[in-house]
């Protein structure tokens, strides 16, 4: 893969090849940007073409340093990422103590910190150590999804690249070229995966739809005077910190359509273009003041579970709140 095989990020990709035309290369990048929207996959072809040994502002894809950085054993490129919850200051000392010698094959050696903003709070101080001391034969590339959780200071010692979401055509264009899907269903995934190639892939890997399909089903039957409803859509909403996170994506992207069709009275911008029906329904129920209030509800519930608070309870919570708007 080289720089012509990224997708939507041209203004990006231009950046990069004229640093290295230029010989004007930071040395330190924060790439941020919504998850599946090509970061790492530009980093890692950013990686190629620094050390290719024959191309000149991309990657050739043929050389004997191109090959071992597409099967990721390269010695002079490392991808560091959280092996449980953070990252920790072990492996920022790693880092360091590599940083010391020269690469041992390439022109630059490259590491790539995947969701950066994992790092704990003595591996972003031992990180800052390392960007106030910058060695010319080291770059490094930290990845965020979340870049306001990355500590400023460090923020501001890295040269900034931000990753737009894709168009909706770019992504089902991907998924059909790609994928073999057939129109309907890429299109049906690139409206719900909101700009994110990756996301796309992973809601049709997981049978997402379906998942949402049922999520958005349960919703519509919440009612106020149906406890026993409120608590087997609860049930629907997950058991695990990842998916009741997912799940609660969808949520706010549900009641984002809803607003979009209270405004706009049709359905083109909606992301849920195949419940437009039921979408039609909550917005002539709902007011702008009771979504609003949703939103802030499902937004409450997913802190909540991030903070690792009881899931079953937030949970049952969020449900009767959404059913009790006025409440």
């Amino acid at each position: 893969m080289s720089f012509k095989d990224v997708r939507g990020q041209e203004e990006q990709i231009t950046l990069l090849r004229n640093a290295i035309e230029k010989d004007r290369l930071a040395h330190a990048y924060l790439f941020f940007g919504m998850k599946g929207v090509g970061k790492r996959t530009t980093a890692e072809v950013f990686a190629k073409a620094l050390n290719c040994t024959e191309g000149r502002l991309d990657a050739c894809d043929r050389c004997i340093s191109c090959l071992k950085i597409e099967k990721r054993n390269h010695p002079d490129v490392v991808v560091l990422k959280a092996a449980g919850q953070f990252i920790r200051i072990q492996e920022i000392r790693e880092v360091r103590n590599q940083m010391r010698f020269r690469p041992f094959e390439g022109r630059k050696r490259v590491f790539v910190l995947v969701d950066a903003e994992t790092m704990n709070i003595a591996a972003a101080n031992a990180l800052l150590k390392t960007l106030e001391e910058p060695s010319p034969s080291n770059i490094l590339i930290l990845l965020s999804s979340r870049p306001h959780r990355l500590p400023a200071t460090i923020v501001s010692r890295c040269q900034k690249v931000r990753f737009r979401p894709l168009a909706r055509e770019g992504v089902a264009g991907y998924l059909r070229e790609k994928m073999g899907l057939g129109e309907e269903e890429a299109d049906l995934l690139a409206a719900s995966a909101g700009g994110s190639i990756g996301r796309a892939v992973e809601m049709q890997r997981d049978s997402e739809l379906q998942v949402r399909d049922q999520l958005i089903a349960g919703i519509s039957r919440c009612r106020k005077d149906d406890p026993v409803g409120l608590l087997l859509t609860a049930g629907v909403l997950g058991k695990d910190r990842e998916a009741i996170l997912k799940n609660l994506d969808i949520l706010r992207s549900w009641y984002r359509d809803v607003l979009v069709y209270s405004k706009t009275g049709g359905g083109e911008n909606m992301i849920h273009r195949n419940h437009l029906e039921t979408v039609k329904t909550f917005a002539e129920k709902l007011t702008t003041a009771d979504v609003l209030k949703n939103v802030t509800a499902v937004n409450r519930a997913a802190r909540a579970v991030e903070r690792n608070a009881n899931k079953h309870l937030t949970l049952e919570t969020l449900l009767f709140k959404l059913a009790h708007p006025d409440g």
